[in-house]
């Protein structure tokens, strides 16, 4: 050993090299010495004379490539948070006491005026003002569960690639390379995993960062995407509501009533009807599972690009390796998906028109333009669109819309919020083209169950007037 003081991080093996590399690259080859080729080609490298810091800074390095931690797979939360906050555009500034008040005060009236026209309840919700930096952190959590599966089949796709890379005819020779004769691939395939996987983590990590900065900047409100972003609060973008607002012949302070009213019935709807947001996850979720993965273009990028630098494979990768072709599978959950959404801002509007047109003067106005924002393309449909290739679009939001209000003309408010109960007896894409034959069958099956009432209570009635089974009589109940 030498007892150079320039020797960096520890003793050097007896190949020369710094021992704490050198324990790293016989671990990753078995536990067995390296050959001497390699050890060669480490030191003309000039690793067996690198200055200490940098010596550690590669250790730490390639530990971290090829060690599974605690983030080796999927979006990793914190450094996408981080990203996004860090590459966002807009100006942006903390919210306040004067902002939450306003955000209070939005959401009570908000509140007041929905209960006139539901009975649908969210007692506990409560209000807040967020900027984009706590939008970003407070939702990212449900964008990463929703792109998640992604990031497994990418990782799987580079896995693969770099298998088929190793078996063509053209693969680099591995003893070249200082790999033992005869090496089972598939063990070297193995110790790549950590690596691959985290490479996929840091790709898709990148996408979601970027896609979900980029909302940031233009999101009214924490559910205007129509996904059950939040729990238990109605959130304003106070920033994005102005600038929104500054293109309308409409007061600051009416947009802001108009926008705390539809998220207020969005956010009731969420909590008051417990199976629909799980509905909506899970349809973004198996629309992402099913996402084939564009292996021409994986495998391009593992030729082309240094696999050791993960930034240079996302550049190289950015909205170029999801296959544009849905499968079956993800035709039916993007089916089910559009009615959900359809749905949700076809009820959020009919609901939250009735509880303003008799409080805000630009109700109408203000109901088609956000119809227009939502479904020509707004700030979800962007996100989705380039974040897992899905246009997350209320495409039938008319359609919706002209259902729940036929529905409360035929009948009532209860009977139009009753669809909720279940997603059984919820309407269907089926439904939204024959929307007055379903508020029909809603009507004739409320009637029905009313005379079926009706009639069980008259048996009931009758037998204990007769003395029949179930009566009561002055000994008690008879048999």
């Amino acid at each position: 050993m030498s007892n150079d003081p320039s020797t960096p991080s520890g003793p050097s093996g007896d190949d020369g090299l710094p021992e704490d590399l050198a324990r790293i690259f016989r671990d990753l080859n078995g536990g067995r010495d390296l050959p001497p080729q390699v050890v060669e080609q480490l030191k003309a490298m000039g690793i067996a004379d690198a200055d200490p810091a940098q010596v550690a800074a590669m250790t730490s390095q390639i530990k971290a490539m090829f060690s599974p931690g605690a983030q080796a797979k999927g979006v990793d939360v914190t450094a996408a948070t981080k990203a996004a906050r860090e590459a966002l555009q807009a100006e942006d500034h903390a919210m306040g006491a004067r902002e939450l008040g306003l955000a209070e005060q939005a959401a009570r009236l908000a509140g007041l005026w929905l209960d006139q026209v539901t009975d649908l309840e969210a007692p506990s919700l409560t209000a807040a003002a967020l900027s984009r930096e706590d939008w970003v952190a407070r939702t990212m959590p449900v964008w990463a569960s929703l792109v998640d599966p992604i990031g497994d089949g990418l990782a799987g796709a580079i896995r693969d690639s770099f298998t088929t890379r190793l078996n063509d005819p053209g693969a680099p020779d591995l003893q070249a390379l200082g790999l033992p004769p005869g090496m089972d691939l598939s063990t070297l395939s193995q110790q790549l995993a950590p690596f691959v996987d985290r490479m996929a983590s840091t790709l898709i990590t990148g996408q979601t960062a970027q896609a979900v900065g980029a909302l940031s900047e233009d999101t009214l409100t924490a559910t205007e995407a129509g996904v059950p972003l939040l729990e238990g609060e109605v959130a304003l973008l106070p920033g994005n509501v102005a600038a929104f607002a500054d293109g309308l012949d409409v007061s600051l302070d009416e947009v802001w009533l108009h926008l705390a009213t539809r998220e207020s019935a969005r956010m009731r709807l969420f909590t008051a009807v417990p199976w629909l947001g799980p509905q909506i996850l899970a349809a973004v979720q198996a629309y992402a599972r099913g996402i084939a993965i564009d292996t021409d273009a994986i495998d391009a990028a593992v030729r082309e690009v240094d696999p050791s630098d993960p930034e240079a494979m996302q550049s190289a990768l950015t909205d170029g390796f999801l296959n544009p072709s849905p499968t079956p599978a993800q035709q039916s959950a993007l089916a089910q998906l559009e009615t959900w959404l359809a749905l949700i801002e076809g009820w959020v509007e009919h609901v939250s028109a009735q509880a303003t047109r008799e409080q805000l003067p630009h109700t109408a106005a203000m109901t088609e333009t956000i119809r227009r924002r939502r479904a020509t393309g707004g700030p979800a449909e962007r996100t989705f669109a380039g974040l897992v290739g899905l246009e997350l679009r209320p495409r039938r939001l008319r359609d919706a819309a002209s259902l729940f209000a036929a529905l409360e003309e035929r009948v009532g408010a209860s009977g139009r919020d009753g669809v909720w109960a279940h997603p059984d007896v919820a309407p269907t894409a089926n439904d939204l083209d024959d929307v007055l034959g379903f508020v029909e069958r809603t009507a004739a099956g409320e009637s029905s169950s009313s005379e079926d009432l009706d009639a069980a209570l008259e048996s009931i009635l009758r037998e204990a007037d007769e003395g029949g089974p179930g009566s009561t009589g002055p000994d008690g109940p008879t048999t």
